[in-house]
Parts: structure tokens; sequence; C-alpha cells
């Protein structure tokens, strides 16, 4: 069953695990299973999704249950008046702050504008060796993407030198390895933490939070980092 999080008469959203594809895609052929196609069977009508989470990724997925507020929602992320905060964990230590200013192409090469905020939470350095050093350091962040480009936020912190880890293809393949030789990890560890934004009915402000799913906590512990205060609660 699939975690709902928020549920009125014309949206609903759920924590999408790691590793589930939105909808069907030709770059997963082999794949049968799609969080579009388990929301519309464990909630018995049409949904349809009005923005889009890397299969990677997890956390908030938003979806509409008619044509118009799904046309009005996505007008929403089109217009940027969705205030979207993901957390990662990232290789290396960040700056405490900062602001990704870097045009990303599409696939036919266009360049467009592509910025992200993100915010330095928490600090780690583990007692592993990864390459030459004896340790290991990492960044918790909390991101909030400005623009909404295709795999923004992995291509900006891959950019920056800090990637996420687990993230395959944006990411550091030697830090890849080493997480899963230690630890078995697979997830990539990018968690869609919140969506706010106006209802476009009722005309609420409406913030729906994802909690932190196990993998994600996992490697949390692994860190120490604080997470109570990052797993959000519904509203």
């Amino acid at each position: 069953m699939l975690e709902i999080i928020y549920q009125d008469e014309y949206l609903i959203a759920i924590n999408k695990p790691h590793d589930l594809l939105v909808h069907r895609s030709s770059i997963a052929a082999d794949v049968q299973i799609f969080a579009l196609q388990l929301l519309r069977d464990q909630v018995g009508k049409m949904v349809m999704p009005v923005h889009r989470l890397d299969r990677k990724t997890g956390g908030v997925l938003l979806f509409a249950f008619d044509k118009e507020t799904e046309r009005n929602m996505q007008q929403k992320f089109s217009n940027a008046e969705m205030e979207k905060k993901y957390l990662a964990i990232v290789r290396g230590y960040t700056p405490e702050s900062g602001i990704i200013d870097y045009a990303l192409r599409k696939e036919n090469g266009t360049l467009q504008d592509a910025i992200t905020e993100y915010v330095r939470l928490e600090i780690a350095e583990i007692p592993y060796s990864s390459g030459q050093h004896e340790t290991s350091r990492y960044s918790l962040l909390e991101i909030i993407p400005k623009t909404g480009r295709m795999h923004q936020i992995r291509k900006h912190l891959s950019h920056i030198l800090h990637p996420i880890i687990a993230d395959r293809p944006h990411g550091c393949n030697k830090q890849n390895r080493f997480f899963l030789q230690n630890f078995e990890l697979i997830t990539m560890l990018l968690h869609a933490a919140s969506l706010k934004f106006e209802h476009p009915v009722s005309k609420e402000i409406i913030t729906i939070k994802a909690n932190l799913q196990s993998e994600f906590i996992r490697i949390m512990n692994l860190m120490n980092f604080k997470y109570d205060g990052y797993i959000a609660k519904s509203n």
C-alpha cells in the first residue's frame, strides 16, 4: 500500500518510495509496476500526476482527480508557484549556503536557465577510508529548486563537486561503489520533503510533507545526523 499523505476532493499526494517509477516509460520498458497504477487501484478511481519525481527519488508526489485540477496544478509548477523543498546527503563539506545558477541543456541541446538554492543543515565525518583520505566527509542539505529542469538538483550538485550519494549517472562512481560495498546502499539519497502551494479551488495555502524513508534514515543514523527535526509531519 502506498502511503497517502494528503487527500481532498481534487488532489491526492503520496510519499513515493525510492525506485518506483511515476508512470510507464520507454526507458524502463521492463518495469510493470508504477505509482500511477498502484494509486489508482488503491483509491479505486483515476488519478493524474501533476509533476514528476525521478525513479530514484522518494517523497511528495502529487496527483489530481480531474483534468481541470491537473491543468491548474501543472500551470502552478510551470509558473514556479510551488515551493519545493528537498533533502539530500552529498559528498564533502559544502558551504553553509549557496545559490547554483547554472544553465542546463535539454535533450535537443537547448540551454535553459536553472537555479537551485541550498542550506547546509549538518556535516559528518565517518571513520571509513574512501580513496586517499583516512575518513570520509558528508553534508546534509535542504534544497529549494527555483526552476524545474530535468535532473536539476542532481546535475547542479554534481556541478559544484558535491554529488548526491548513490546518484547514477550524475554522482561519483567512487563514492557510489564505496556505499554499495560497505553499506549495501543502492538508494539515491534525495528526498522530496515538502510542497507548498495555493489550493486551486479553496485558495487555502497547503503544505504537504513526507517522512524520510528507511534507507535514507539508515544512512542518517550512520552519520549521526539528528534527523528528527527534518522528518516532516503532515499538517
